[in-house]
């Protein structure tokens, strides 16, 4: 078993934020309550089949779009009044999937958000968050996700294997995120369909675009592969997508941009081959 990180990482301080405002919403609602708002919620959309189009490079790559109204590292990145009417822009600029962050303290992110994002769009969702409580996989699948985030840094091989399971069994899908190759062999070994390398180091925030294409050659050919964190402009989408990614998740430069529909037929456009 691989031990969770060590203590004073960034990852560890938002951690530790997400379990004690967990352990608050778990006394509002109980575990057993949340397991039921789960089996009752419409079924899940699949999200792998939304992603896997990325492949098709006639089309441009699967673009992840995010609702992000701030960073730790950047700070506050946009107002955002509507996050319905954002993810509406997304989904008419052709978006495969949205991600809405709905950790609080460091992203200013909520459920709320999400119920309200899941309210407007038809394509499938991200809860995306700091998963490490089987709670909060049934939360997301009660407030309609479709996908959760599953950081291997986050959880020793028990806990992705469990929750991977968990994630399956109430038919959502995960993004598992990466970072080093040790990550990617302990993805691939719970058999990981959706495996994500985050070009950001979460324990100490810095980013380095060039980390995807050093990492690409470990993605197996039969998962679906998604480059995340540091795109700027269009060329960047298209550089990842030369190094063979299938999907793109974009937060920053979609929430700043003045025109996010027509940023992200940009981006697809640009990673045509």
């Amino acid at each position: 078993m691989t031990p969770s990180p060590s203590t004073g990482t960034v990852l560890d301080s938002i951690i530790a934020g997400v379990v004690e405002d967990m352990d608050t919403r778990k006394a509002t609602t109980p575990l057993a309550r949340m397991q039921q708002l789960a089996a009752e919620a419409a079924p899940a959309r699949n999200a792998y089949d939304a992603l896997v189009g990325g492949r098709d490079n006639a089309a441009g790559v699967g673009i992840i779009a995010e609702v992000k109204r701030e960073s730790p590292s950047a700070g506050p990145l946009a107002d955002i009044a509507s996050p319905a009417e954002l993810a509406a822009q997304y989904a008419a600029g052709g978006a495969a999937a949205i991600s809405v962050l709905t950790e609080r303290r460091r992203f200013g992110g909520s459920l709320e958000d999400f119920d309200a994002v899941r309210a407007r769009v038809d394509i499938p969702l991200l809860r995306k968050d700091f998963t490490v409580d089987e709670y909060q996989i049934y939360e997301a699948r009660a407030h309609g996700a479709d996908l959760v985030l599953l950081i291997v840094a986050a959880l020793d091989d028990t806990q992705l294997r469990d929750y991977l399971a968990l994630t399956h069994e109430l038919g959502m899908h995960a993004l598992v995120e990466t970072h080093t190759v040790e990550e990617i062999q302990r993805a691939v070994a719970v058999n990981a369909s959706i495996v994500g390398v985050n070009v950001r180091n979460l324990k100490t925030l810095e980013v380095d675009t060039a980390h995807y294409g050093t990492l690409a050659g470990h993605l197996p050919a039969n998962v679906v592969r998604v480059a995340e964190s540091g795109v700027k402009q269009a060329s960047d989408v298209a550089m990842y997508a030369a190094q063979g990614a299938d999907a793109v998740l974009v937060g920053e430069a979609l929430v700043k941009h003045g025109e996010p529909r027509q940023a992200i037929a940009d981006f697809r456009q640009a990673s045509r081959s």
